[in-house]
């Protein structure tokens, strides 16, 4: 039998270099240990054990805290482990970190934690005790395999809190596109909704129920090797909704970076740490990327669209090429 071919379709962009390939971007990476002041950590890509490396940020600089903990799955990552572990030793190790990014979150501040729904039962309550607890969003996560002997898990949850009862929340930054299918009209014009050659549309205030996520995949340029990456839609959501430009977003886990390139899309300070360094060189990759093309798959013209709606978006990016 002939080598088997593992050459990428053209199509397949998928950032999965090793260290020896990336080696530009790892050395990008600042080494935790290096740290020696605040600054050296803001818009940097930080390698390092995250409950050692946030120490060095001083008491309520962090306007935004996002955050996508492991969740209690024995799951692999590139050369890392994490082992699933009881409720009881989980919950510790959750209180340890909320600890300290209430430290250093500012008194107007947010936090957003994504979680599954099981170590969503861990995480609401100890959120809800650390921080002044605002609302639970769940999301619909469509990728997927079916299970044999359960419901496939398709949905997770991102549980929402603030530092204090001051705290910014941006409505008109996160409006949601939706196609109007029964217009009303009043004496013949329309009435709550716009009417354009490409169909007619509300701009609506979003809940805390979000269907119009779609999960990084092949194609796209956001996707990497990560196995529980999330969409830069997704955390779009969460940084326009509470945060302003030039205000630090910090994640903690940062994985294969997107809330730092996010941020950085968005006109925001970033701090990311994370403790495999191949996934701190992806995320580098990813933010020199950044650079040129600040376009957010399924967010443009200041709204987020629905699902598999990308005309407006292809023609959006096309009008920013020519200018």
């Amino acid at each position: 039998m002939g080598e088997k071919n593992l050459k990428k379709s053209p199509r397949n962009k998928t950032i999965d270099f090793n260290l020896t390939e990336g080696h530009e971007y790892a050395d990008r990476v600042v080494d935790a240990r290096e740290v020696q002041d605040y600054k050296d950590m803001v818009d940097k890509t930080i390698n390092g054990d995250t409950f050692e490396t946030v120490k060095k940020i001083p008491d309520h600089t962090i306007d935004l805290i996002v955050v996508d903990p492991p969740y209690n799955l024995s799951k692999k990552y590139h050369g890392h482990t994490f082992d699933k572990m009881d409720m009881e030793e989980y919950s510790s190790f959750t209180r340890k970190w909320l600890e300290e990014a209430k430290r250093v979150l500012k008194p107007e501040g947010t936090i957003y934690v994504c979680c599954d729904w099981e170590t969503s039962m861990v995480m609401g309550p100890l959120v809800g005790e650390i921080f002044q607890l605002k609302n639970r969003i769940t999301w619909q996560r469509e990728k997927g395999r079916g299970a044999k002997t359960n419901w496939k898990n398709s949905m997770e949850d991102i549980w929402y809190a603030t530092q204090s009862d001051r705290y910014t929340f941006n409505l008109d930054e996160v409006k949601m596109r939706r196609k109007v299918l029964a217009p009303y009209r009043d004496a013949g014009k329309p009435k709550d909704w716009q009417e354009s050659e490409k169909g007619n549309y509300r701009d609506t205030s979003p809940s805390n129920f979000w269907d119009d996520i779609t999960i990084p995949f092949w194609s796209m340029p956001e996707n990497t090797a990560h196995p529980t990456q999330k969409p830069e839609k997704l955390i779009a959501k969460l940084i326009l909704a509470s945060s302003n430009p030039g205000d630090t977003v910090l994640d903690l886990f940062l994985g294969s970076g997107t809330t730092s390139v996010t941020a950085k899309k968005l006109d925001r300070h970033y701090i990311g740490i994370e403790q495999n360094p191949l996934y701190c060189a992806w995320a580098e990759y990813r933010l020199e990327k950044a650079e040129n093309d600040r376009m957010i798959q399924g967010y443009a013209d200041g709204v987020f669209w629905e699902r598999n709606t990308l005309a407006a978006q292809k023609t959006e990016r096309t009008k920013k090429q020519e200018s």
